[in-house]
């Protein structure tokens, strides 16, 4: 089989309910030749059978089945497996709309400064609704990478959004194992210092909200590892190695990752979120949402404000 275009790397872990409608939207993807990596990482639901099932019916589709390793160590294993010029991301959950692919593929070609692009990406609530839509013009995507503060650095809408150069992603070090979450910052930033990172200026992905997410579950988390990304950013654009600092991360004691159905607090948060989302543009809706956080968590002074200010 000739080499494809791209390569569309997705990790995996127990999402079967999601992952048909995630994988049509990959492999309908028009206008360019490419094939799509999946690493099941240790699923223990049927996530596994499901993959193996659409990847005899399309030989474009790879399945790689492991142990549990987390997202950074699977999205490590399948952009070494990538064979296109060009490695795109997907989320299981989430869809990548017709065109998708073909735009960055264009993008990327049209000018060899061209390291990473990204698409615009709406994010999507419980019943399907539009909670927020967030779209990058041109080189706005670089000038906020530029921002070396955790607090104001803006990165690609979506991890899920993104395509980037091979060459770049291997030149760079690729995803970095220290970087358990906040993978996707560490590696944009390095990116951003091989070449050009350049928004789409068009919505080509939906991204699903759900409760118990790695952005819901792990922010502290997030939040240091995206101060560690920016550390090193700063010493490698002064010209010097952020080996060092990595080494002192790495004595350090890990976070334990939990796993389970999310806990009455995250469902209670979530909802709230989402209601905030919604309370200017659908405020019925946004208020059925609030209820919906204090039935989770009864004491929670801002839904109450929220439901009863309507």
């Amino acid at each position: 089989m000739k080499s494809p275009e791209v390569s569309v790397v997705m990790s995996v872990y127990n999402g079967a309910a999601a992952l048909p409608s995630t994988l049509q939207s990959v492999l309908d993807q028009q206008g360019c030749d490419l094939e799509f990596i999946v690493v099941n990482d240790g699923s223990t639901d049927d996530s596994g059978r499901i993959l193996d099932e659409w990847a005899a019916r399309d030989a474009r589709l790879r399945v790689i089945h492991q142990a549990n390793t987390g997202l950074t160590r699977a999205l490590m294993r399948g952009c070494a497996e990538a064979r296109g010029d060009f490695i795109a991301r997907q989320d299981c959950g989430d869809v990548s709309l017709p065109g998708r692919l073909a735009r960055q593929v264009e993008l990327l070609k049209a000018e060899p400064n061209v390291v990473m692009v990204a698409c615009g990406a709406s994010f999507i609530g419980p019943a399907g609704e539009i909670l927020n839509t967030v779209i990058f013009e041109g080189e706005n995507l670089h000038a906020g990478l530029a921002l070396l503060h955790v607090d104001r650095v803006r990165g690609p809408p979506h991890h899920g959004g993104t395509m980037f150069s091979r060459t770049a992603y291997q030149e760079v070090g690729g995803y970095r194992a220290p970087f358990v979450v906040a993978q996707d910052i560490d590696l944009w930033l390095r990116l951003a210092e091989r070449g050009r990172c350049v928004g789409s200026g068009d919505v080509g992905y939906l991204a699903s909200l759900e409760a118990g997410s790695i952005s819901g579950r792990r922010r502290p988390e997030q939040y240091q590892l995206g101060t560690l990304a920016i550390e090193c950013a700063k010493l490698r654009r002064a010209g010097l190695s952020d080996q060092l600092v990595l080494d002192r991360h790495a004595e350090r004691p890990t976070a334990k990752r939990r796993r389970g159905p999310p806990t009455a607090g995250e469902l209670a948060r979530f909802y709230y979120f989402v209601g905030s989302c919604l309370r200017h543009t659908d405020p019925a809706a946004a208020r059925g949402y609030f209820q919906m956080a204090l039935r989770h968590k009864p004491v929670f002074w801002r839904a109450l404000w929220r439901r009863l200010m309507g």
